[in-house]
């Protein structure tokens, strides 16, 4: 067997658990773990050594909630809610293959890893049900870049216009047919597939796990969601799923089952400590209470929630409630990047909008990059997002000489006001470097520039008319889903201008 590896890294400021102070100090890596924190001039006999003087050392930042098949759609819509992103979806993610999967994924990892990013919760959609090999595809891409991922396959049984109470008989009449006859893969097929990949699942190994993703509970029969949980009981899957993140979609499930959506989904047996809300804007009291008792977590994505005039999810109420808090970015066709250090900004902004909350009810900045790496790391169930002995060695060094850190005045502050990414210099996963001086060293940067570009282009070409339909119902769309959320009155969770 060969001898672990030891890594002495020297002369930077490491970033404390409680995430607020960086005092100088020693890591000592031993394989994929920190085995110790050690004083700034401490000596380790063989132990190779890494110089990383002028460094801020912190945990890598954890992605609680995206979607790789977004990133070759980024910038796509301007003012789309929730709903027109769901409407625009045949032809934001349409005409893909497997390279064009791949691809997609693989731009998603970069930009993470550049951006101080190192591990991510993808729920990954194909159409018009996941494929072993687009699986495998994806988590190639994930560990060609570097990072570790909860891979979780976004399915469901029911299309946006199926989902959706009157949505069809809502359109122009030349309309409806077309809407209408859009169907996702069958039930049995899904879980078929599913049930295989869970099986024959290798990329342990690599730190990709599998996980599942039931999407949005309206887009899933009970006996769906209920196979869903069967297989994630038998294989330990993780469990993401969109609840409540548009006011639309809360009152969709009072008028289907009477109830908020959490509750129905508890109903089901789905609510376990596997189980993680990704935006939960429209979340009551009563659900926040349910998934603590639970032991069930929720990703927090205020940047697309703002960009898809959701709302503002309540994040302190969740905390207070005993919920386990992350931060994610979601897609890049909802919020356009995967930067996580704008995410806890945008985070920590929102908690300050709530009327009449004092001051103490805001997310600060040292919690808030907790919650960024602590709270994302237990949603993805990965032994990260702290630096202390035992932990992976999952971690992102940050160039102190660059202008966001001149002077350093307070490191949590700086972390969550002013750093963009741009600091980023180095990245380790498991103790192995994956970006240095800015650069993946996994793969070749200029290659997939090039073909991501010639993809954009092809997919333009393919979705023209795709794209056509979907801008004729667009505003037919939007006004009966806005309709539909009047109907939600248990929360508030939007501004009210005077």
């Amino acid at each position: 067997m060969a001898a672990m590896t030891r890594l002495l890294i020297t002369g930077a400021r490491v970033l404390n658990p409680e995430a607020d102070d960086a005092p100088l100090a020693s890591l000592l890596i031993e394989g994929d773990r920190i085995a110790a924190v050690l004083p700034a001039d401490a000596k380790v006999e063989d132990a190779a050594t890494h110089d990383a003087s002028g460094r801020l050392v912190i945990p890598g930042l954890i992605n609680a909630h995206t979607h790789g098949h977004g990133a070759l759609a980024k910038g796509a819509g301007d003012k789309w809610d929730l709903a027109l992103l769901l409407a625009h979806a045949p032809w934001v993610g349409g005409g893909r293959g497997l390279h064009e999967k791949r691809l997609s994924t693989t731009l998603n990892a970069v930009e993470m890893l550049k951006k101080g990013c190192t591990a991510a919760f993808d729920l990954h959609a194909e159409f018009p049900g996941p494929t072993a090999d687009g699986l495998d595809s994806i988590a190639e891409a994930y560990a060609e870049a570097g990072l570790r991922a909860v891979l979780a396959p976004m399915i469901a049984d029911k299309t946006f216009f199926q989902a959706t109470p009157g949505l069809v008989e809502a359109l122009p009449e030349e309309h409806r047919e077309r809407a209408a006859a859009m169907r996702m893969a069958g039930m049995e097929d899904i879980l078929r597939t599913l049930e295989g990949v869970a099986r024959s699942w290798k990329h342990g190994a690599a730190g990709i796990t599998l996980g599942i993703a039931p999407t949005i509970p309206l887009h899933c029969t009970d006996a769906f969601m209920q196979g869903c949980q069967k297989l994630a009981d038998e294989f330990g899957l993780r469990m993401q799923t969109h609840v409540s993140e548009a006011r639309y979609q809360a009152a969709g499930g009072e008028i289907a089952y009477g109830s908020t959506l959490l509750a129905h989904m508890d109903r089901l047996g789905l609510v376990t400590p596997r189980f993680s809300v990704a935006h939960g804007v429209w979340l009551t009291p009563e659900d926040l209470a349910l998934l603590a008792k639970r032991g069930a977590g929720l990703a927090h994505n205020a940047g697309a929630n703002m960009r898809l005039a959701s709302g503002i999810a309540p994040a302190r109420a969740a905390i207070e409630a005993g919920v386990t808090v992350g931060i994610g970015t979601d897609g890049s066709s909802s919020a356009d990047n995967q930067n996580m250090f704008e995410a806890m900004r945008l985070a920590a902004f929102a908690s300050r909008l709530w009327e009449g909350a004092e001051d103490d009810e805001w997310l600060g900045t040292a919690e808030t990059v907790r919650l960024a790496t602590a709270g994302s790391a237990a949603i993805m169930g990965i032994d990260a997002g702290v630096i202390v002995p035992g932990k992976l060695a999952d971690l992102a060094f940050l160039d102190l000489d660059h202008i966001n850190w001149l002077p350093l005045n307070n490191v949590a502050n700086q972390l969550v006001w002013t750093e963009d990414g741009s600091a980023v210099r180095d990245v380790m996963v498991g103790g192995a470097w994956k970006l240095r001086d800015g650069k993946v060293l996994g793969l070749d940067e200029a290659k997939l520039a090039r073909e991501a570009r010639e993809a954009a282009a092809r997919l333009t070409a393919a979705n023209a008319a795709t794209r056509e339909w979907c801008d004729k119902i667009a505003p037919h769309v939007a006004c009966h889903c806005r309709a539909m959320a009047g109907g939600f009155t248990r929360v508030r969770r939007l501004l009210k201008a005077d």
